[in-house]
């Protein structure tokens, strides 16, 4: 399963890019927002500062949402590298675009999947990726990994070559899960990522191995 980090932070993708488990990144206004991010100029130039940092895939969400906006920006924002992503919003214009862009070979990930039916329209219309947001649908006392799991299945079934992109992970058993039911991609923040690193009986089995090998060399 590849590992993409949610967030514009270019400090927490360095430290991420130099664990050595980052296999990509994906943004959204949102997190740009967050860290003081505006402006087409300045998002742009944000965008090719990450895909500078990082060796994979980085998602670029247009803004616009009808059609012919969607086209344009998609197309200004895949100019910025062959890193890029277009991140197309799941509405029928995003469809729409989706194709447009399958046939001009620029990559695509289609956003705000809630639904198995939503997966099926944007990989028919050949997205690259497609994101279901399990974190939020856990919000609402829906289980976001029932989700996934269908998902899997009708794309396996027809040999879609889209790929899962388990987004709005939250901690890091939402990553061992999405692993096990066969998501091909997480995205999630560092913590998660980090907090897979942890468990209590490694810690204290170093501490007895240092232990031991301080009385040893006194």
């Amino acid at each position: 399963m590849k590992f993409f980090i949610d967030t514009a932070n270019l400090d927490q993708i360095k430290e991420a890019q130099d664990l050595g488990v980052l296999d990509g990144v994906t943004t959204n206004p949102s997190l740009m927002a967050k860290e003081g991010i505006s402006g087409t100029e300045n998002v742009k130039a944000h965008y090719k500062a990450i895909c500078d940092i990082v060796d994979g895939d980085v998602s670029a969400e247009v803004i616009a949402t009808d059609y012919d906006a969607m086209i344009k920006e998609g197309e200004e924002l895949a100019a910025i590298d062959e890193k890029i992503v277009v991140k197309i919003p799941m509405i029928k214009d995003g469809v729409k675009a989706l194709k447009y862009f399958s046939t001009k070979g620029i990559k695509t990930n289609c956003t705000l999947i809630f639904s198995a039916g939503q997966a099926l329209m944007a990989a028919k219309a050949g997205a690259t990726y497609v994101s279901p947001f399990i974190g939020r649908l856990d919000d609402i006392s829906t289980d976001g990994l029932d989700l996934i799991e269908s998902i899997r299945v009708i794309f396996d079934n027809y040999d879609f070559g889209t790929e899962i992109l388990a987004a709005s992970v939250r901690h890091p058993m939402h990553i061992i899960q999405c692993a096990q039911i066969g998501a091909d991609v997480m995205t999630g923040p560092l913590s998660a990522m980090e907090a897979l690193l942890k468990h209590p009986l490694t810690d204290i089995g170093l501490a007895k191995f240092l232990e031991d090998h301080a009385k040893a060399n006194s």
